[in-house]
């Protein structure tokens, strides 16, 4: 079981949108994919080291019914990969590690590592992490393939979002 800074684990147990783990961690629920943030002590006057790490499937992993050639399964990784390598351009923090991302024959492991001066802004950025890791797997299905898993999901709510929007009167979402 790990052990979080108090101001960590306050601020985690505090917000809305994450919810402990048996195992120490922090689990954020409102994503479709599994995403976890713990944090360490960090030197000095910060409130702690955060590591994020996001599970997403691979796309042959997501796909339903048939097999993803390999070349279109390793550009499309080579993509999402080069694409999160902005992903801290939307934190808070300044101190960080560069992304890992990785991946073996089901699953795409991202894993985020950062210093946060202040806790309440360290837990706020892991969401904001996770989010968009969850944006930029989204902007990667590639169309004319069948999709479930958490990839059908986010199919079917940008699907449900721009109906409602339609509805209500706002037109096509851009």
């Amino acid at each position: 079981m790990t052990e979080l800074p108090d101001a960590a684990e306050r601020e985690l147990e505090s917000h809305d949108a994450f919810a402990p783990t048996d195992d120490g961690e922090y689990e954020l629920e409102t994503t479709v994919f599994d995403a976890t943030v713990t944090a360490d002590d960090a030197e000095g006057k910060r409130d702690g080291e955060f590591t994020v790490t996001v599970s997403l499937p691979t796309l042959d992993a997501a796909v339903e019914g048939e097999t993803v050639a390999p070349v279109v399964e390793d550009g499309w990784f080579e993509t999402l990969e080069r694409r999160l390598g902005d992903v801290f351009s939307v934190a808070h923090t300044s101190t960080h590690d560069e992304p890992v991302v990785e991946r073996d024959s089901s699953e795409v492991t991202v894993r985020l590592e950062y210093v946060a001066w202040d806790a309440a802004e360290g837990v706020e950025d892991a969401k904001t992490l996770v989010e968009y890791v969850e944006g930029t797997y989204a902007q990667g299905i590639i169309p004319g393939y069948d999709y479930r898993g958490p990839a059908a999901t986010l199919l079917a709510n940008a699907q449900q979002n721009a109906q409602n929007a339609t509805e209500e009167g706002g037109g096509m979402p851009m």
